[in-house]
């Protein structure tokens, strides 16, 4: 053990070997082989049938116009998703972090995640019973007296919008409350002791030295949201259609079908980096303190 950990050089190695073998394995090559089906003309290959290599399958996304509203209407669905659930989980992780004392907060965040340990369909079925016509927030606004017929909030952008924010709140929590966490509380004591109000203090300080958490979170649950599909199926509607179905309805048919379902999917996952990376960049100029 001395000589394989004699430098630290060896000892990177045995610590990232791991790891890299894990994304490399799960991660890389899954969307290596889907990058290789898009480009073929058909798979399975049928035993006699050659295969050859085409680029029709991204031509069919961009020929017919039927494809492009659920892509475009996806990429809407995820910012604004995204900018809902920054909305509604950075007061928690704000008070999570500045007013809960620091023997208590692992406490809180076991107690906040506690619904994450359930699988995400079971998740979404709580959705729907709370959101039915006989849920939970119908019964409770009849109880009260505001309506008097159930109102449809199941499938609709309303009920899928909710499956999400909840389903990746934890990706924005965790990242905010991290980054809240190591604000030092002196320099909004010293920001108050110069006479900024709490609006000035949370717009100068806070804020600004939370970008790093703001900018991880959102990333992540961008990135989750354009590929959900169990949620826009069991909660969504006609009308809120999202790309994932529009690809996963190419994998539910006959295999010649499925170059272009991969073909789609790869065309929504670089389009989903392309604009994180635009994020990302912007963010990074923003804690540089470039932009304004």
């Amino acid at each position: 053990m001395s000589l394989v950990t004699a430098s630290p050089r060896r000892q990177f190695l045995i610590l990232a070997i791991f790891p890299i073998i894990w994304v490399l394995t799960q991660h890389l090559g899954p969307m290596l082989q889907m990058l290789r089906v898009s480009l073929t003309d058909a798979y399975p290959v049928a035993p006699g049938v050659e295969q050859n290599l085409t680029l029709d399958n991204y031509a069919r996304f961009f020929a017919d116009s039927i494809f492009m509203m659920p892509f475009f209407r996806t990429l809407v669905y995820a910012a604004v998703f995204t900018f809902c659930t920054l909305i509604i989980t950075y007061p928690v992780a704000y008070f999570l972090a500045r007013h809960v004392s620091r023997k208590n907060q692992m406490l809180m965040l076991l107690l906040l995640l506690t619904p994450f340990w359930v699988g995400e369909i079971v998740r979404t079925y709580a959705i729907m019973i709370l959101l039915g016509n006989t849920g939970a927030l119908n019964l409770a606004l009849k109880w009260l007296g505001l309506i008097e017929q159930p109102i449809p909030f199941m499938y609709t952008s309303f009920s899928m919008g909710v499956g999400v924010v909840y389903l990746t709140a934890l990706y924005m929590l965790l990242p905010l409350y991290s980054a809240l966490e190591k604000l030092p509380k002196s320099m909004n004591e010293a920001a108050a002791d110069l006479g900024a109000g709490p609006w000035t203090r949370f717009r100068r300080v806070t804020l600004p030295m939370s970008i790093e958490g703001i900018s991880s979170g959102c990333t992540l649950v961008f990135l989750i949201s354009t590929g959900f599909y169990a949620v826009a199926v069991l909660l969504g509607g006609p009308s809120t259609t999202v790309f994932a179905e529009t690809i996963a309805g190419f994998f539910h048919v006959a295999g010649d079908q499925w170059p272009t379902g991969a073909a789609f999917a790869t065309i929504m996952f670089a389009t989903a980096l392309l604009i994180t990376g635009v994020f990302q960049m912007i963010m990074k100029s923003l804690r540089k303190g470039d932009l304004t």
